[in-house]
């Protein structure tokens, strides 16, 4: 069974920092991402990489989140910059392979 596990999230101010983390207990995706969503808000895409390390953002997140993976290509990582409120969400890793898989999420809550 795959499973994606989330790590990282948390409370912080606006402004700060944070670096969410997915594990994967396979190899095998040919793209992993993080997608988020907010209350009352349809799930979005945050940041996405492929296989050949193209990536691809929100435009709201430009700038500010960057999206790498480890060299195993089993786990992949979201470092937040310069958070606002508006990215409060739960924070879902995401994969492909064949089929999408999902993480149970992170909640990320950015105070004002």
């Amino acid at each position: 069974q795959v499973q994606l596990t989330e790590s990282g999230g948390g409370l912080v101010q606006a402004g700060q920092s944070l670096r969410l983390s997915c594990a994967a207990n396979r190899s095998f995706f040919s793209k992993m991402g993080w997608y988020r969503q907010a209350p009352g808000k349809q799930r979005e895409l945050v940041a996405m990489m492929t296989i050949d390390n193209n990536t691809n953002y929100a435009d709201s997140v430009k700038g500010r989140f960057t999206i790498s993976r480890n060299k195993a290509r089993n786990a992949v990582y979201l470092q937040m910059n310069n958070l606002e409120p508006e990215d409060t969400a739960v924070y879902y890793c995401y994969g492909f392979f064949r089929q999408d898989f999902w993480g149970q999420g992170t909640p990320v809550t950015v105070a004002s």
